[in-house]
């Protein structure tokens, strides 16, 4: 399709083009793509999320960039793309956790709330004067007493995984991942095969810094979240750092 009969059909999020294609949606695919990476390992004994968080300039406060976040105690979220679209969607998936512990005394399921979140991402695919979600999630949990990982997409359409990278250069690191990934894994090599996917693609090394780490365990089935010090042990020990 040349550029002036494209445009007829891009301008219009409720309007299929001739071969079945909504721009909008595929546009909002390249917003993901130019997020920094995030990415879900699901083990044996529980499920990792990893992100990149480096900031673009040296002046930015490290800790205002938040790329995981938790979702209730057995549940958590990492995204890549625009980060104002994932708040708002983060908020829809804990205002759902919050409303099923109430109604039902018993927390959602990892399933429920990643179709909770794709309901209302779906939405935006057929609504005229709005735009769809410039932003992709991998909800992270333990569902009757299994590790579950989803992956949301701008289309709002689900899918689960038993390894995922979302944001930039996900092909790199998901050739990665298949290359490496067993399900015999238990969670600490769950991390193991995380960071060395983040670092695959990351010349200088990674920095302790730059990264966020969150793991949900079937034990425990409570989210948690690395400390610095002990991310910064992990890749000394991995040899994934960059030059000091």
């Amino acid at each position: 399709m040349q550029g002036n009969e494209q445009q007829a059909y891009d301008r219009g999020i409720t309007i299929f083009s001739p071969d079945g294609r909504l721009y909008q949606v595929e546009y909002a695919r390249e917003a993901v793509k130019r997020g920094t990476a995030s990415v879900g390992v699901r083990t044996a004994d529980g499920v990792v999320l990893a992100a990149d968080r480096h900031a673009r300039s040296p002046l930015i406060e490290r800790d205002s960039i938040e790329k995981i976040h938790e979702i209730d105690d057995h549940v958590g979220v990492a995204s890549a793309g625009h980060v104002a679209d994932a708040r708002q969607l983060i908020d829809v998936a804990r205002r759902q956790a919050q409303v099923n512990r109430l109604r039902y005394d018993e927390p959602a399921s990892v399933e429920s709330l990643t179709k909770e979140v794709t309901d209302y991402i779906q939405q935006y695919t057929q609504t005229g004067g709005a735009r769809p979600f410039g932003v992709a999630l991998l909800v992270a949990g333990i569902e009757d007493g299994e590790p579950r990982l989803f992956e949301t997409d701008p289309s709002g359409t689900p899918y689960e995984w038993q390894a995922v990278a979302i944001g930039g250069s996900r092909e790199d690191i998901q050739t990665h991942l298949e290359d490496e990934y067993t399900d015999e894994m238990d969670l600490e090599g769950g991390v193991e095969l995380a960071l060395r996917a983040l670092a695959s693609v990351n010349e200088d090394g990674l920095d302790a810094t730059g990264v966020d780490i969150a793991t949900i365990d079937v034990e425990t089935q409570q989210f948690s979240k690395l400390p610095e010090d002990d991310i910064a042990e992990r890749l000394a020990e991995f040899e994934l750092g960059g030059d000091e």
